[in-house]
């Protein structure tokens, strides 16, 4: 990870500590999106946002708040979101062409990509309910170290549990 990114976690970590709880889910992740962006768009993300699974539909997921552009929704579960909210694990890839039919893609430009899976409601089919997925311009540009430092974020702004490192390590590919 570049030492601009991390410092970026940092700060993004010190804003989320700062900012009052909200009791609105919706906020937090409002918030979330705003401050996520603020500190993350210079350091290689070209994208960041929430989906969630579609209330009307099981078999498909929409999209919540994001930044910088709009993307597609809805989209499957057969994707890369769709494959962490099902088995509810963090997905690291590092090349998102090598995904053939497994990727949908939003923005031809975007090389890698995280998604990190949430339970924000409380029953449901899948282990995750939500996902918080960022993308990349450049291949190979997350790791294990965003999803931890990703992952304590979403702790402090009130969409994961404290300590909250997933049913197991994140899968890579």
């Amino acid at each position: 990870m570049n030492p601009s990114r991390r410092e970026a976690y940092r700060r993004l970590e010190q804003s989320l500590a700062e900012t009052a709880p909200s009791d609105s889910i919706a906020t937090r992740l409002d918030t979330f999106v705003e401050l996520a962006w603020r500190h993350l768009e210079k350091t290689g993300v070209s994208w960041l946002g929430f989906y969630a699974i579609d209330p009307h539909d099981p078999d498909a997921m929409l999209l919540g708040p994001r930044r910088d552009r709009p993307a597609c929704s809805p989209i499957g579960l057969h994707g890369v979101c769709g494959q962490a909210l099902v088995r509810g694990v963090t997905r690291i890839v590092g090349d998102v062409s090598e995904l053939g039919a497994d990727y949908i893609a939003c923005d031809p430009r975007d090389r890698s990509e995280i998604v990190i899976p949430l339970r924000l409601g409380t029953d449901g089919p899948h282990p995750a309910d939500t996902v918080l997925d960022l993308d990349s311009f450049e291949p190979d540009s997350f790791s294990d170290e965003d999803d931890r430092l990703l992952r304590a974020c979403l702790a402090l702004a009130g969409l994961l549990s404290p300590g909250d490192d997933g049913p197991t390590r994140p899968e890579t590919g």
